[in-house]
């Protein structure tokens, strides 16, 4: 089956988001030409990124966002800010493969949240995306845990909003990040390449991406296997923490797998439940 790779965008940004505006999206993401410092690869070091293939990225989102300066790793990005705070602190057991999350969750009243579609004219979700979000929310909602997400298509949106959006970009995938703050991370970027999949496989990766949101990692963040790697995303003794009842195999199926394949049904395995429900 070919796979294709799933983006996590990991950008734990500061800022507050006022309500959308009518400036353009800016979604390009250029490298710098300054080698990566040593203080910023031992700080992605600390986060559980590997830093070899590190460099230093600008990246906009929606109108009205700040842009962020930042180091991408592969599909990990995190702020120069966070870097050079080392907020960013991930941690992990010893025992290893396991389904994983990130130290960070939502919590409190931040598990209810609004999802907005997003429909202004710069990044506008299409008709497949905007059905494949509907039932990526169902996805969630269904489980009855302690998140609940409600969903509005719209262009408007305030700082406690999760939104999702077409960033425009060629090749099937998308991005996001972790909770930061107890809250949900805010910014869930769809490719506009992934609309030339089924509904059903643009709906696990808008899940995908909704779950790193929400705290998960990659089930095989040691390997990138499903991506026919041999790739650690990142080591050093810390950078995720397994979930007690998930497979002992990075090869276990699950929706959080670094990549997808063409026939992907969207939905949650058992072990996905699993995990969702001893979280949250």
């Amino acid at each position: 089956m070919k796979k294709i790779k799933v983006l996590a965008l990991c950008a734990i940004a500061a800022g507050v988001i006022t309500s959308c505006q009518k400036d353009e999206i800016n979604n390009d993401v250029q490298p710098e030409t300054a080698a990566i410092s040593k203080a910023h690869q031992d700080a992605l070091l600390k986060a559980g990124v590997n830093p070899v293939d590190a460099e230093y990225v600008t990246f906009k989102g929606l109108p009205g966002d700040p842009i962020i300066q930042g180091v991408q790793a592969n599909d990990i990005f995190i702020s120069n800010e966070e870097l050079d705070s080392d907020a960013q602190r991930l941690a992990t057991t010893a025992d290893g493969n396991k389904q994983f999350r990130t130290n960070n969750l939502v919590t409190g009243s931040n598990r209810s949240f609004r999802v907005v579609g997003y429909t202004g004219s710069c990044c506008a979700l299409t008709s497949k995306m905007r059905t494949a979000l509907q039932w990526a929310v169902n996805n969630y909602n269904r489980l009855n845990t302690s998140l609940n997400l409600t969903l509005v298509f719209q262009s408007n949106f305030n700082n406690r909003d999760m939104v999702v959006y077409n960033n425009g970009r060629s090749g099937g995938g998308g991005s996001a990040g972790f909770p930061s703050g107890g809250q949900a991370f805010k910014r869930v970027q769809i490719n506009a390449g992934t609309d030339s999949f089924s509904t059903n496989v643009v709906e696990h990766v808008i899940t995908h991406e909704i779950g790193h949101s929400v705290g998960f990692r990659h089930q095989d963040w040691r390997s990138r296997q499903s991506c026919g790697q041999n790739t650690n995303e990142g080591t050093a003794g810390v950078g995720a923490i397994l979930i007690n009842g998930t497979p002992s195999s990075d090869r276990a199926d699950s929706i959080m797998l670094a990549c997808f394949g063409s026939g992907e049904d969207g939905e949650f395995t058992s072990t996905d439940i699993t995990a969702l429900n001893a979280l949250y």
